[in-house]
C-alpha cells in the first residue's frame, strides 16, 4: 500500500510539475554582457528586460508565466551559437532578442533555424544576415546597404571630402560596413586610398603613420566603440584632427571615455534612435534609470522595441492558438507576418526576408566629448 501512495505522490508531482512548464513562456536575450562590447549588449538585454516586466500581465491573462533568460555571447561567433544550442535545448524558450554582433547573428541564427526559434535583431546590419533568407532572421534597423551610403554621403555633402582612408575591424560587421562605403564613395568619384582591416586593439602607430603620410579629408572606421576609441586616442595623440566616421558601433558612451580628450570631431551613422530624439522615450528613460541606476542608450530603447515586437508575436500565436502556449513555428510565423504597434521607433513589419519595410537612420556628432544629432534619414530596404 505504501508503495502504491508513494508511486501515485511521485505521479501527480511529475504531472504537476509538466503543467507548471507548460505554463511557462521564456524568450532570450542573446548579446554581450561581458568582454568589450558590454556596453551595448547589456543595454539590449536591459531594454528586453522592461519589455518583459510590462508584458507580464498580459500572459498572466492567459494563464503564462512570461520571463527572459539573458545569454552572454561575448561578441563571439563561437560563444553565441554555443548559446544558441543551449536555447533550442530549452522548449520553454519561444524567441530570441538579439544580437548585437552581426557576425554573431549569421551563426547563430543558422544554429537555431531548425528548431524554429525566432530573432529578432535591435542591431544587426550586415546585408547577409537577411540575405540568407532564413524563416527565423528578422531585424528592427537597416541594413548596411543603407547604412554605408548614408555614410559616404555625410563625407562628400556635409564634410566635402575628396580623399577617405577607410579601416574595418575585420568582422561580418565592419567588412560589410566599409564595403558599402568604398561602393558609395567611388560612385561619387572620390579618392579611396585604402580599406584596411585590423584586429589591433592597443597600437595603431603603424597605421596613424599611414594616414599622416596620406593626409585623408576623412576617415571612415567600420567597427565597435571598444577599438575605434583606442584608435582615435592615438589618432589625436600624434596631431590628427582629420574628421572620423563610423556606423553605429559607435554608439556607446564609452567611446568619450575611451578617446579621451581625443574625442571631437567625430560622426557616426546609427540604426537606433538617441532616445532624446524619441519624444515617447522620455517615459522608459526615466524607468531605466530607477531600475538599472544607468541612462538609457540608443540599444536600450531598440532592445526594448525588438522585445516587443517578440512579445507581441507570441501572444498573437497565443490567441491564434486557442489561448494555448503556441509552437515555436506559430510565433516564427507571427512575428514575420505581423504588423507591431506601440514602439518607440514607430511601427514594425517585416518582408519576406524579415528586414522592417520602413526604418530610419541616425547620423550623430561628437563634439568635445558632447553627442548631437545632425541629422536623420527615412530609408527602406530593396525588397519590400
Amino acid at each position: 500500500m505504501k508503495k502504491t501512495i508513494l508511486s501515485l505522490t511521485v505521479l501527480t508531482a511529475l504531472a504537476l510539475g509538466t503543467a507548471s512548464a507548460q505554463t511557462t513562456i521564456k524568450i532570450a536575450s542573446l548579446s554581450p554582457l561581458s568582454g568589450g562590447q558590454s556596453d551595448l549588449g547589456t543595454q539590449i538585454r536591459n531594454g528586453a528586460t522592461l519589455a518583459v516586466n510590462e508584458y507580464k500581465p498580459q500572459f498572466k491573462k492567459l494563464g503564462f508565466d512570461l520571463s527572459l533568460t539573458p545569454f552572454d555571447d561575448q561578441a563571439d561567433p563561437a560563444t553565441g551559437t554555443a548559446a544558441a544550442r543551449k536555447i533550442a535545448a530549452d522548449r520553454q524558450i519561444l524567441a530570441v532578442v538579439g544580437t548585437l554582433n552581426s557576425g554573431v547573428a549569421i551563426p547563430s541564427s543558422a544554429a537555431l533555424v531548425a528548431s524554429r526559434v525566432a530573432m529578432v535583431s535591435p542591431a544587426n546590419t550586415a546585408n547577409q544576415v537577411t540575405d540568407r533568407g532564413l524563416s527565423n532572421m528578422n531585424r528592427i534597423v537597416a541594413r548596411d546597404d543603407a547604412q554605408g551610403p548614408a555614410g559616404a554621403n555625410f563625407m562628400t555633402g556635409t564634410l566635402k571630402a575628396k580623399k577617405v582612408y577607410i579601416l574595418n575591424d575585420k568582422t561580418a560587421y565592419g567588412e560589410g560596413l566599409a564595403a558599402e562605403v568604398e561602393k558609395a564613395l567611388k560612385a561619387k568619384s572620390v579618392q579611396v586610398v585604402a580599406n584596411e582591416g585590423t584586429e589591433e586593439k592597443s597600437d595603431f602607430s603603424s597605421i596613424v603613420a599611414k594616414i599622416k603620410l596620406q593626409k585623408p579629408d576623412a576617415i571612415y572606421f567600420g567597427g565597435i566603440y571598444n577599438q575605434v576609441g583606442v584608435f582615435i586616442k592615438q589618432l589625436r595623440e600624434n596631431g590628427i584632427t582629420t574628421p572620423v566616421v563610423g556606423g553605429d558601433g559607435l554608439d556607446s558612451g564609452q567611446l568619450v571615455t575611451i578617446a579621451g580628450k581625443g574625442a571631437t570631431n567625430i560622426y557616426f551613422t546609427t540604426v537606433s534612435a538617441p532616445p532624446e530624439s524619441l519624444p515617447a522615450a522620455k517615459t522608459l528613460a526615466t524607468l531605466y534609470q530607477k531600475t538599472f541606476s544607468a541612462p538609457i542608450q540608443g540599444f536600450g530603447v531598440f532592445g526594448y522595441d525588438a522585445a516587443k515586437v517578440t512579445l507581441q508575436g507570441i501572444l498573437a500565436a497565443a490567441r491564434a492558438n486557442g489561448n494555448k502556449a503556441p509552437t515555436r513555428a506559430q510565433v516564427e510565423s507571427a512575428i514575420r507576418k505581423g504588423s507591431f504597434t506601440g514602439l518607440l521607433s514607430g511601427n514594425v513589419s517585416f518582408n519576406s526576408v524579415g528586414d522592417r519595410k520602413a526604418a530610419t537612420m541616425y547620423i550623430l556628432s561628437i563634439m568635445d566629448g558632447k553627442f548631437k544629432l545632425a541629422n536623420s534619414i527615412p530609408v527602406k530596404p530593396v525588397k519590400q
